[in-house]
């Protein structure tokens, strides 16, 4: 049959790949099955990158799973069944169908020939009408891409492992990546778009600045700065975001917070303007209003490609904690700068100054959250000038 009539398959692993393969008391090596609903966690941007490959393209999805001694006294059927109809039922309900399900219940020392890598749960693949050589197998484990091998396929290895692709299967491995987005995006030739990445390190006599941000994250990160209260605030940034946001700041706080304030903005914004790129597609502009009990704070970003910082907030007292409120505006005002955004931020007057402050910072992050949100289906960059 000619090549350009075959059929292709997407072939995909489910424990670590469609959902996450919990451990048991922290040990990486010891892997609990997913035998109850509430151990049902499915991997970030799974649903998105699923339902866009099925759209975008002609693969039939297959899923192709080890589900390791099912049936036996230590793992009986019925506590299998229930979490596995979920999974799918959740998968249907995302738009996501898959065409063939594949799942080996032996044993490893059982040397059943059905179980990854072995192929004999998916002869009819083999049969011809099938270009192998144009289908894909997704997998988190070096067995899902020697079971790609074996099929004359191509293996995605979805892993955030270190390890080196081995050299015997480099010429099987097509990507190595952590991200169901850049899988998306490569089975899509581009169509979907890849996580906007960054990571900056800032080192002064001052401080010593490492940071990372991924603006099409969930929320999930933390900024220690050793500054309590400061901490406190740029959690909110990372929550109200929904960008994942990670750091280390050591300062000269024996000084004062002076600096460690001012340069964990600056990195901060440097990380979003590089994340950011040519800014084709994304908004632009956010605006938000946040309440926090007795206060209203009001914040817009624009990433205009120009700094410049409108502040209209009186606090109520010098310092929150051991922070000195003077040094919100000097953050804002060095995020604007590094990020090139104009911000404005007005507060109402008379309020508790741990309010003002939280509300300010929540506001900015559902701000930024707003102006770097991309628009489906547009490449353009928002500017009649045609950059930003």
């Amino acid at each position: 049959m000619d090549t350009l009539y075959k059929k292709k398959a997407l072939f995909v692993d489910r424990d670590g790949v469609i959902v996450v393969e919990g451990v048991v008391d922290g040990h990486d090596d010891i892997i609990y099955q997913i035998d109850s609903y509430e151990k049902i966690i499915y991997k970030p941007h799974v649903f998105e990158a699923l339902r866009e490959i099925g759209r975008r393209t002609d693969y039939e999805l297959v899923m192709v799973s080890n589900q390791d001694g099912v049936g036996t006294p230590s793992y009986p059927y019925e506590t299998y069944e229930g979490p596995a109809e979920r999974i799918f039922a959740t998968l249907r309900g995302e738009d996501i169908v898959f065409d063939d399900v594949n799942v080996d219940f032996s044993l490893p020392e059982d040397n059943c020939p059905g179980r990854k890598p072995g192929t004999a749960m998916l002869t009819r693949y083999m049969d011809g009408s099938y270009d192998l050589s144009r289908s894909f197998m997704i997998g988190d484990r070096l067995t899902d891409m020697m079971l790609a091998k074996a099929l004359g396929a191509k293996g995605i290895w979805y892993t955030e492992s270190k390890e080196n692709v081995p050299e015997d299967l480099k010429d099987t491995v097509a990507i190595k990546t952590d991200s169901w987005l850049s899988i998306a995006s490569f089975l899509t030739c581009g169509e979907v778009k890849e996580h906007r990445r960054s990571s900056v390190r800032r080192t002064t006599a001052e401080t010593d600045i490492s940071l990372s941000v991924d603006l099409d994250g969930t929320g999930v990160g933390h900024i220690h700065t050793g500054i309590g209260f400061f901490d406190h605030m740029l959690d909110q940034v990372v929550k109200h975001s929904r960008c994942d946001i990670s750091g280390d700041v050591k300062g000269d706080t024996e000084v004062d917070e002076h600096h460690s304030a001012e340069d964990t903005a600056l990195a901060l914004g440097s990380a979003f303007l590089s994340a950011l790129g040519d800014k084709r597609g994304i908004e632009r502009y956010g605006f938000e209003i946040v309440m926090m009990d007795d206060v209203a704070a009001t914040v817009a970003v624009d990433f205009s490609g120009r700094d410049e910082l409108i502040y209209d907030v009186e606090f109520t007292m010098d310092y929150v904690g051991s922070f000195p409120t003077e040094l919100i505006r000097h953050f804002f005002r060095s995020f604007s700068s590094a990020a090139r955004c104009n911000i404005y931020i007005s507060a109402t007057k008379g309020g508790n100054s741990h309010h003002t402050a939280e509300a300010i910072f929540k506001a900015f992050a559902r701000a930024l959250r707003k102006a770097v949100r991309r628009i489906p289906g547009d490449d353009s960059v928002s500017s009649t000038k045609g950059v930003l």
